[in-house]
């Protein structure tokens, strides 16, 4: 009896480190997996990178573009707000 319960205990033993032997290989096996998309994601985002580089001076450009309008237009405002008041008063 005794020698039945250890031989099952062995067999016992053996099934669970097959089993964690098993999963352990199907984690690597997806690791690898989403290591090798991870490097393609990477590539991507170096060709975006890449070809957004220039959109930084370019922004910086229409951004003080858009401040000399906006004076601009501060003072187009000013005037039209006079010449209609000058246009009521008649």
């Amino acid at each position: 009896m005794r020698t039945l319960l250890i031989v099952l205990t062995v067999a016992e033993i053996t099934l669970v480190v097959g089993v964690i032997a098993f999963y352990l290989m199907r984690i690597s096996r997806s690791l690898h997996l989403s290591a090798k998309h991870l490097a393609k994601v990477t590539y991507g985002v170096r060709a975006v990178e890449t070809q957004c580089a220039t959109i930084g001076p370019d922004v910086t450009r229409i951004n003080e573009q858009l401040g000399v309008i906006a004076g601009a237009v501060a003072g187009l405002a000013d005037r039209a707000e006079a010449i209609g008041g000058n246009n009521h008063a008649a």
